[in-house]
């Protein structure tokens, strides 16, 4: 099964992209919303993070989002050792939920693909790019926060330009009729690509 990565900076719409390329019957696999699932599900996740920040890390069997936020804010080395946890249960969660898929490919829609070095576990990766005020114009409006938490996860994320580099396909994602054009020929070049790799 050919994997597609699509990642892309806070607020530059991976949601939105991932969702114009369902429209082509496409699966997709949004790591961050099955992180917070299996965050919630996981025995095994619970109690690493409870060892690590103590019981106040759940309430009753509900992860304490707030209180989580708060001890990686601005703290890369409790941001690593809780993706140190999460991300090997999400990894094995995306081999089984593949296996189920029967399509040209599938997306895995993740943030941090190329600040993990994870690159090679994808055929192909497509960067979502969006002008830096637009994209926090956006998370002011979707999540409860402020502009210096997000300046501050901007600033830990890889440059658009570096992200680029490394990337098979890009979309800009400033204004969603080109967007959805944009998915539309980038959706083409890849069953392009699979017909070349198949022959």
């Amino acid at each position: 099964m050919i994997v597609v990565g699509l990642t892309g900076g806070i607020g530059s719409g991976k949601t939105t992209v991932a969702n114009f390329f369902k429209a082509y019957d496409i699966p997709i696999y949004i790591a961050d919303v099955e992180a917070k699932r299996l965050m919630n599900r996981s025995k095994v996740i619970r109690r690493k993070l409870v060892a690590l920040f103590g019981e106040e890390a759940y309430i009753g069997n509900t992860l304490n989002r707030p209180f989580i936020a708060s001890k990686i804010f601005n703290d890369k080395e409790n941001l690593d050792k809780i993706n140190a946890i999460v991300h090997p249960k999400v990894g094995s969660h995306f081999k089984r939920w593949l296996k189920r898929q029967n399509a040209p490919y599938v997306i895995k829609e993740a943030a941090i693909i190329f600040e993990h070095n994870k690159e090679a576990e994808y055929d192909f990766i497509i960067t979502v790019t969006a002008d830096v005020e637009e994209r926090i114009k956006r998370v002011l409006e979707r999540d409860n926060t402020n502009r210096s938490k997000i300046e501050a996860i901007l600033k830990n994320q890889m440059s658009d330009e570096e992200k680029i580099k490394k990337s098979h396909f890009v979309i800009v994602n400033d204004e969603l009729e080109d967007t959805k054009k944009q998915v539309a020929k980038t959706h083409r070049s890849i069953l392009k690509k699979i017909k070349k790799i198949k022959n």
